[in-house]
C-alpha cells in the first residue's frame, strides 16, 4: 500500500510538470487528479488505523502530522483540484506533491525495515 502512495504522487508530480510544459490543460489534469485524491487519503488513513489497531505506535506517530493535515483539507473543502485556479495554486501543490512523496518515500524504506527486523527476529 505504501508502495501505490509513492507511485501515486510520482503520478502528480508528472501531471503538474506536463500542465506546466502546456502538455496538457487544465480541465483535464484536475479531471484526472481528482479522480485519485480521495482513494489516496483514504489508503494514508487506513494505513495509519492498520499502524494504530496493530500497536505500531511510531508508525502511527509519524503518519498522525500528514492524517491530521488530509482530515483537515477534506473538512475545509478544498482537497480537490480546480481547473480555474489551478494555475495560481500550481506552486502550492507542487510543492505539497513533493513533501508527501518524500515523507511517502521515507516511510516506504522504513516499513521495508521493520518488516525484514520483524522477519530476522521472527526466524531466531
Amino acid at each position: 500500500m505504501a508502495a501505490g502512495l509513492l507511485f501515486t504522487m510520482v503520478f502528480f508530480i508528472i501531471m503538474f510538470s506536463d500542465l506546466e510544459c502546456d502538455y496538457i490543460n487544465p480541465i483535464d489534469l484536475c479531471n484526472k487528479l481528482n479522480q485519485f485524491v480521495l482513494p489516496e487519503n483514504i489508503a494514508h488513513a487506513f494505513l495509519a488505523l492498520l499502524f494504530l489497531i496493530s500497536g505500531q505506535w511510531i508508525a502511527f506517530l509519524l503518519n498522525a502530522p500528514l492524517l491530521a493535515y488530509n482530515i483537515n483539507k477534506i473538512r475545509g473543502g478544498n482537497h480537490m483540484y480546480d481547473a480555474t485556479e489551478i494555475f495560481r495554486t500550481l506552486p502550492n501543490h507542487k510543492k505539497e506533491s513533493f513533501f508527501k512523496l518524500g515523507f511517502y518515500l521515507l516511510s516506504f524504506f522504513y516499513y521495508l525495515y521493520r518488516m525484514i527486523l520483524a522477519l530476522i527476529q521472527e526466524s531466531e
